[in-house]
């Protein structure tokens, strides 16, 4: 889960220990800015650059590290909706409604349009409605109740809001004509549009039309809900749309798609814009899951093999074909190709996803409980398991054999380097980490060196460059050419350059034996250390 969050840039300064805390997390602003997260505790932070008020703290201060969103704490907030004017909505467990952002459209819906920095909940019209989820456009907002009843309000200038008129709404009021008396079950917008699924499969769009995004075959904005026709015979289960495109999927897994297309976003194969529903992508296979959101061009899917796939904007690029990544998530795509890269719908944790493969390794070197064979090095035990070291280093693969004697046995004695040292690189081959000082790291060089471990050699001289000193260095330099370290013996003796007078008067200097000492004034001369 911490690598699935760290993909997005603005959690990358997040404590390991906060990220563990995180149950929801969803990125929104502009520019992929501004961030707001809920943790298994029930509280509510929030991050980034808040020039809106969009984090809900209260104020117009931006925050690199996460702040506490008092007005949402202990609310039981399920779920948020995000649109680029900008504003937040966020609903609860219960079905309350909150808002906050701008609001020059009344997309608030809190009967004004003035900001609000604090979420603030939605009210009277509401009032003993459940809501279960939330949609924004650019400026507008959609709520689907329990009832299966959708609510819009917001601006209202191209008839987004679905009222029959084209004044801006600053309060929620139930979208009636056409869908008023139906079961809708999920609700998307586009910048300027909106769409809703009902319960029987059928697909009504209104607002924006100017690309085809509300696919009924023209171009004309509607005031009012309008049924998409060409979609007769096919149950549709859900809806997504991209900033004026729009995508479907049906019941048995094909892609529907219409509206703009100059980025490749429809996955067509060019770049026509199209006005009625077009099937596409069949070659893929049955799709599960599909994502866009009104904040960019970008489009992807998910397969029945959890293959991931998009097209569409992908960082600059038109991709006008769907093309397989080896994303694991739909989120990925958005994290790592979207402009900007905000989420397409808040990113939920699994809270139960148990030990990763890495934690247990971690947990189970020098664990006596079930180790198959101790190494003891200088009398001191480090218990161990064969099938781990065989997996990870070849010195072992080689030792390990069945005609080898070593093989038979669950106590081995190493007494060729020193216990710290030895325990070091056992660890590295459990944990991937190195934890010794510089000085120490050049004996694990040394074992490095002599196991082949490339890897592990690259480190060593990683930490013995970045600990080097003027107290050390004589010593460091010393040692590298004993291990023909040709690289740090290189990079000491150009540190020892820089400090040269420091350096000769150290104790580390002065035990060198005399032929370093002579090879290395020789080689200081040549680089016109000693010149008058």
């Amino acid at each position: 889960m911490e690598m699935d969050l760290k993909k997005w840039t603005i959690f990358s300064l997040l404590e390991p220990e906060f990220i563990s805390k995180i149950k929801m997390a969803c990125v929104y602003g502009n520019l992929g800015n501004e961030a707001i997260m809920v943790t298994k505790d029930d509280e509510v932070y929030a991050i980034g650059s808040n020039a809106a008020g969009c984090l809900g703290l209260g104020d117009l201060q931006s925050t690199l590290f996460p702040k506490k969103v008092e007005a949402l704490c202990n609310k039981s907030i399920k779920g948020f909706a995000y649109g680029s004017g900008p504003h937040v909505i966020a609903y609860t467990e219960t079905g309350e409604i909150y808002s906050w952002g701008h609001n020059g459209y009344c997309e608030l819906g809190n009967g004004s349009s003035n900001q609000c920095l604090s979420p603030t909940i939605i009210g009277p019209n509401l009032v003993g409605k459940e809501v279960i989820e939330v949609a924004c456009g650019s400026h507008h907002s959609l709520a689907l109740t329990r009832d299966g009843e959708v609510y819009a309000w917001g601006q209202n200038n191209c008839g987004q809001v679905g009222s029959g008129m084209s004044t801006n709404q600053s309060a929620p009021r139930k979208v009636n004509s056409l869908i008023g008396s139906k079961r809708t079950i999920s609700i998307a917008c586009g910048q300027t549009s909106s769409m809703a699924v009902l319960e029987n499969g059928e697909v009504f769009g209104w607002g924006y039309n100017g690309n085809g995004q509300l696919g009924l075959g023209n171009n004309i904005n509607q005031l009012n809900p309008c049924r998409v026709t060409n979609l007769q015979s096919i149950v549709i289960t859900k809806v997504v749309c991209g900033y004026a495109h729009t995508m479907a999927l049906s019941d048995i897994g094909a892609l529907y798609v219409w509206g703009a297309n100059s980025y490749g976003q429809l996955g067509t194969g060019n770049k026509s814009n199209v006005t009625a529903p077009v099937h596409i992508a069949s070659e893929i296979g049955r799709i599960v899951d599909i994502a866009a959101t009104h904040y960019t061009h970008i489009s992807a899917a998910m397969t029945q093999n959890s293959k991931v796939y998009m097209w569409g904007q992908c960082r600059g690029q038109s991709v006008t074909s769907p093309t397989e990544t080896p994303f694991t998530s739909l989120h990925d795509v958005f994290a790592c190709f979207a402009t900007p890269s905000v989420m397409w719908k808040p990113m939920e944790v699994d809270l139960d996803t148990g030990e990763k493969v890495t934690d247990s390794l971690k947990l189970a070197f020098d664990d006596p409980s079930n180790s198959d064979l101790t190494i003891t090095v200088n009398g001191k035990p480090i218990h161990v398991h064969k099938a781990v070291l065989k997996i990870r280093c070849q010195h072992f693969r080689s030792m390990f054999q069945d005609h080898w004697e070593e093989d038979s046995r669950s106590v081995l004695e190493m007494d060729q380097f020193s216990y710290p040292v030895y325990h070091a690189f056992l660890q590295y081959l459990y944990t991937d980490e190195v934890n010794l000082p510089p000085e120490s790291a050049l004996e694990l060089l040394d074992l490095a060196n002599a196991y082949c471990e490339v890897q592990l050699k690259k480190r060593c001289e990683q930490i013995i460059k970045q600990g080097i000193t003027v107290e050390n260095a004589a010593m460091l330099y010393s040692t590298a050419i004993e291990y023909e370290a040709k690289e740090l013996e290189e990079f000491c003796f150009k540190f020892s350059l820089n400090h040269m007078t420091a350096i000769i008067q150290t104790e580390g200097f002065t035990s060198l034996d005399e032929q370093t000492v002579k090879d290395f004034i020789r080689k200081a001369a040549k680089f016109g250390a000693f010149k008058s």
